[in-house]
């Protein structure tokens, strides 16, 4: 019997297996409603950082409707900004995207710039935040790399568990080769990816049955192998700076007036501990101490800003 001819139909590339998934099943986030401006998208970057979605999206929605503009939020007191800022985390994001904001306002006519060097150049916005706001807010063709896209490529292109320690320049290069070269279709393929590792290729426990990707994925073909390489330690909380610092911060957003140094001092038992990072949020310029002695919330810049 003749052995047959037939020839296997070629595998579709990562771009028509996922984009139709994203379309689908894309979560409906307010920063990414055709009528979000590219402040508004810029915005979500800032807030998303470290941050989980879900935290995310009440502050920003607010955020939105208090400061629609650069101008806006530039006017704004700086304490002011901090108190909206909430207990998103990483206060000086808030303080970066202020001054962010006041540059935009006085030297780009109160609009987000599009291209990503001049991006970079702006306060608090580095590599990934630049391209982040050129894709998502301008729908520009640029490789977007965060954790959740490291991991997607890593297990669906190179059949590795997880990516292992950040390597920049290969990292942008490995995505950099999935994009398509329409604009328009690469952003979209950069917001894809990065909700398939949010959503369904997760660190832990993978959704695999669900990857619109599993028919290609190189890790499902390898038998999906543990990750061996090198990890980052996990970071702890509890105890540390960053949660004093967070702790006194709460007592000043939430004080209707400036605060004597006795009630800063109920804060923490470690007064070594507790002086150390009440003189760091001063020098960050999330506190201020006043005249008479009292602590608020950060009112005036810190030199350099």
């Amino acid at each position: 019997m003749a052995r047959s001819s037939a020839v296997a139909p070629p595998v579709p590339p990562l771009t028509d297996l996922v984009l139709p998934w994203f379309d689908a099943q894309a979560r409906d986030l307010p920063w990414r409603r055709a009528e979000t401006t590219p402040w508004g998208v810029m915005v979500s970057e800032f807030m998303l950082q470290q941050t989980p979605v879900a935290r995310v999206e009440p502050v920003w929605t607010r955020w939105m409707a208090e400061w629609p503009l650069p101008s806006s939020l530039a006017a704004a007191p700086r304490a002011e900004v901090l108190r909206a800022w909430g207990k998103l985390g990483y206060p000086r994001r808030a303080l970066r995207l202020h001054e962010a904001a006041r540059v935009i306002a006085t030297e780009h006519d109160d609009v987000v710039p599009s291209d990503v060097d001049v991006l970079e150049s702006l306060p608090g916005v580095g590599s990934y935040t630049a391209r982040a706001v050129a894709a998502f807010a301008y729908r520009r063709r640029c490789p977007v790399v965060d954790t959740n896209v490291r991991r997607v490529v890593a297990r669906a292109v190179h059949g590795r568990g997880d990516a292992g320690p950040v390597r920049a320049r290969a990292d942008l290069a490995d995505v950099e080769a999935l994009l398509p070269a329409d604009e328009a279709t690469a952003a979209r393929l950069s917001a894809a990816l990065m909700e398939l590792g949010a959503v369904v290729c997760t660190a832990r426990n993978p959704r695999c049955e669900l990857c619109p990707a599993r028919r290609t994925c190189a890790w499902q073909a390898a038998g999906r192998p543990a990750y061996t390489g090198p990890r980052r330690p996990p970071q702890g909380y509890a105890g540390t700076d960053r949660q004093v610092r967070g702790k006194l911060l709460d007592v000043l957003r939430e004080a209707p007036a400036p605060v004597e140094k006795v009630v800063l001092d109920a804060v923490w038992s470690n007064a070594a501990q507790r002086d150390r990072c009440l003189d760091s949020l001063l020098v960050d310029g999330l506190a201020e101490q006043l005249a008479d002695g009292r602590f608020s919330l950060g009112c005036t810049p810190v030199s350099g800003e």
